[in-house]
C-alpha cells in the first residue's frame, strides 16, 4: 500500500473521506505527516449554537396561563428546532475542515446514546461531545453525566435518598465504562445511592441537591467509603476494564468489527496509562502499521451518516431542501438525537438489510443527478411518531432529492493527468474488482462513470 493510499484509508476511518483537491497537496506526505495535519485542523471545536433559549422551560412556564394554541405553538418551535438542529450538525460535518474531531464526536454521540425533546439540552450534550471529542475522558465522562440531557433521560432527577432510581447507576456502568458482567447488583445500588441529589435546575444548570442525597456510608467495587457520584466514576476509571471496554469500541469504530485482542490490549495500555487522554490514542491507533492492513481496509459499512456528508463532502451538495437529509436518515435507519435506545445504533452489519439496501444504493445517484427517490424504509415505531409529530416531515412514497452537486468544482479538483482508474480509486476504499474496471474502461466519460461507481456496493465501504 503506497502513502497516499494509506492517507485515503486514514481520511476514511478519521473522517468522512479525502476530497480530489486534496490529492495534490497529500501526494507529497507521509503518513506521520496526514497524521499531524489530521489533529492540526482539528484543534479547536465549533461549537453548535442554533438553539439560543431553553424554549421548553419557558413553554413550562408559561404552559398554566396559556391557551391551547399559544401551546401548540411552544410545540412548534420546539420540533423545528430539532429538525434544524439535525440539519445543522450535518452541514457542520460536511463542511468543516475539523473532520476529525466531527468524527469522534459522532462516535461519543453514539456511546453516550440520549434522547431528548429539549433540543436547548440537545444540543448542549452535542457541544459537551464535541468539544471534549479529543480530550479527556474523564472529563467527558463527568460533564455528559453532569448534563440535564442524560440526567433527564436516565432518570436520575428521581433519584432521591431512600428512593434510589437505578437506571443512571446501571448504565454507567454496562454502556459508557466496564461493561456488562464486569459488576455486581450490589454495585448497582450502591452506585444509584452515591448519585441521589444529582440534578439540574430549570435554567438547565447542573446541581446537587443536598437534602436528595444518601450521605451513608457505602461498599462499590471493594472500596468503602461516604461516596459521592464524583468518587464513583473515579473508582471506575481506575478499573483497567474500563479503558479496554472504550478500546474495543473505538477498534470496531475505527479499525475492524471483529476485535483483535493484541491491538485492543495495546490501545488500552496507551489510554490507561496516559489518564486516559483521548488524542495520544488515536495517534497511536493512527500510527500503527495494522492499522493500515489489508483485512483493516476497505471492510467497514458507512454509517447512514457517513455515507450522506462523504456524498456532501466529496461532491459539493446543495439542498434545496434540507428536509431530504432526515428523509435518507430516517430510511437508513440512523436519525441523529434519535438513537433507538440508550444502547446506540449496533453498528456494522446491522446497518443493511432488505428494506435499506436498494435505498442506500439508491442514494449516491439520486443526490448527484437530482433524481426521485422511494422511500420505504424500516423504522423504529417510536421514530416513526417522532418524525410523523414534525411538521411536513414524514416522507412521501417518492421524494424529489433537490439536490445540486458542483461537478465543476469536483472535476477541477482532480489534478491534470489523473486517470480514470486513478479517480475511482479515490472514490473507492475496497480494491478495484473486474467488474469494477469494466465500468471504468466503459463510462463515456468521467462524470457518467463517477455516478455509476458510487452507486455500487464498494462505495458503502470504507
Amino acid at each position: 500500500m503506497s502513502e497516499l493510499e494509506k492517507i485515503k484509508h486514514l481520511y476514511a476511518r478519521a473522517g468522512f473521506g479525502l476530497n480530489a483537491d486534496k490529492l495534490a497537496v497529500y501526494q507529497r506526505l507521509s503518513v506521520k505527516q496526514a497524521v499531524d495535519e489530521l489533529f492540526r485542523s482539528s484543534a479547536t471545536s465549533q461549537s453548535l449554537a442554533l438553539v439560543t433559549e431553553n424554549v421548553n422551560y419557558k413553554m413550562a412556564d408559561k404552559a398554566d396561563k396559556a391557551d391551547t394554541l399559544t401551546r401548540k405553538m411552544f410545540m412548534k418551535q420546539q420540533r423545528q428546532l430539532e429538525r434544524d438542529l439535525n440539519i445543522a450538525w450535518i452541514n457542520q460535518m460536511s463542511s468543516t475542515e475539523s473532520q476529525l474531531r466531527e468524527k469522534m464526536a459522532l462516535f461519543w454521540h453514539n456511546h453516550f446514546a440520549c434522547r431528548t425533546q429539549n433540543p436547548w439540552y440537545a444540543q448542549q450534550l452535542n457541544n459537551i461531545q464535541r468539544d471534549n471529542a479529543l480530550g479527556n475522558f474523564k472529563t467527558l465522562l463527568m460533564q455528559v453525566s453532569q448534563s440535564p440531557a442524560m440526567l433527564q433521560f436516565l432518570n436520575n432527577q428521581q433519584n432521591k435518598k431512600g428512593h434510589p432510581n437505578e437506571n443512571f447507576a446501571r448504565e454507567l456502568m454496562e454502556l459508557f465504562t466496564i461493561g456488562r458482567g464486569n459488576y455486581t447488583e450490589q454495585d448497582i445500588k450502591e452506585s444509584a445511592r452515591s448519585f441521589t441529589g444529582w440534578g439540574f435546575n430549570n435554567r438547565g444548570e447542573f446541581v446537587t441537591r443536598a437534602q436528595q442525597h444518601d450521605d451513608g456510608s457505602k461498599t462499590f467495587m471493594g472500596q468503602t467509603g461516604n461516596f459521592k457520584g464524583e468518587d464513583i466514576i473515579n473508582i471506575l476509571l481506575q478499573k483497567k476494564q474500563t479503558a479496554t471496554f472504550l478500546c474495543t469500541k473505538l477498534y470496531r469504530y475505527l479499525v475492524n468489527d471483529v476485535p483483535d485482542k493484541t491491538h485492543v490490549a495495546a490501545m488500552a495500555d496507551v489510554l490507561y496509562k496516559g489518564n486516559y487522554e483521548i488524542s495520544p490514542l488515536l495517534k497511536f491507533v493512527f500510527t500503527a502499521d495494522w492499522f493500515y492492513a489489508p483485512a483493516n481496509t476497505g471492510n467497514l459499512i458507512k454509517s447512514p451518516v457517513d455515507l450522506i456528508v462523504g456524498l456532501n463532502r466529496q461532491f459539493y451538495i446543495t439542498y434545496n431542501n434540507p428536509d431530504v437529509m432526515m428523509q435518507f436518515q430516517r430510511a437508513l435507519g440512523q436519525v441523529l438525537f434519535y438513537p433507538p435506545n440508550v444502547a446506540g445504533w449496533p453498528g456494522g452489519k446491522n446497518w443493511i438489510d432488505s428494506s435499506s439496501l436498494m435505498v442506500r444504493l439508491k442514494i449516491p445517484s439520486t443526490v448527484l443527478n437530482d433524481g426521485v427517490i422511494d422511500f420505504h424504509g424500516k423504522a423504529d415505531p417510536e421514530d416513526e411518531a417522532f418524525l410523523a409529530a414534525m411538521p411536513n416531515r414524514k416522507p412521501q412514497a417518492k421524494t424529489q432529492a433537490q439536490t445540486i452537486a458542483d461537478w465543476d468544482k469536483f472535476l477541477a479538483g482532480i489534478p491534470k493527468g489523473t486517470t480514470k482508474e486513478q479517480i475511482a480509486d479515490m472514490l473507492l476504499s475496497p480494491a478495484i474488482t473486474n467488474s469494477l474496471k469494466a465500468v471504468i474502461t466503459q463510462s463515456a466519460d468521467v462524470k457518467s462513470m463517477v455516478v455509476e461507481l458510487v452507486s455500487t456496493p464498494e462505495y458503502q465501504l470504507c
